[in-house]
């Protein structure tokens, strides 16, 4: 854990990531799933890369890497919106982050605020109706097929409008 090897305490931790230290406990207990826009909060503060905070500890080596995720594998991240299954997860050190995510929120005030952060995100409907909202542009509905590629740092919001939830591909790059 990152923490205890910098030999910091939940204060200074909270202080340096800006997130308040009960969070951080709770997400230490795996009592809380953080959002991206936490995990990216909690990168920057440790100074490392995002997908060093998701990736096992197993390095693969730089060349000829291969990951294999099987239907219903995946590493679990769920949020109050989403249910995430990151694939590829055992792959440390990459440049991508690929989800298969299921879109549980129905209503975009589940959103408390604008999700915020690095990088870009590519999404492909796989089924569903997805509804993206955004700081800058009108809600833009997609349909199965459908796809968008944004920047991520642009707040951005994301609902199924199908009686079922969405199901998305989403791939984010920092």
């Amino acid at each position: 854990m990152l923490r205890s090897e910098r030999r910091w305490n939940l204060t200074e931790a909270g202080q340096r990531t800006g997130i308040a230290h009960s969070t951080l406990s709770k997400i230490e207990r795996n009592e809380l799933s953080p959002t991206l826009g936490t995990i990216q909060k909690l990168a920057d503060g440790f100074g490392v890369e995002i997908t060093a905070l998701l990736a096992s500890d197993h390095i693969m080596p730089a060349l000829g890497r291969r990951s294999v995720t099987r239907s219903g594998d995946g590493t679990a991240l769920v949020t109050g919106t989403c249910r995430n299954g990151w694939i590829a997860s055992d792959i440390s050190k990459k440049k991508m982050l690929p989800f298969k995510t299921r879109v549980t929120s129905h209503d975009v005030n589940d959103y408390s605020e604008w999700q915020t952060h690095s990088g870009e995100i590519f999404v492909y409907v796989l089924s569903g109706t997805l509804v993206v909202y955004s700081e800058y542009y009108e809600p833009l509905t997609l349909e199965e097929g459908d796809s968008v590629y944004y920047d991520a740092k642009m707040g951005h919001k994301w609902i199924s409008s199908s009686e079922a939830d969405a199901e998305v591909l989403w791939i984010y790059a920092d």
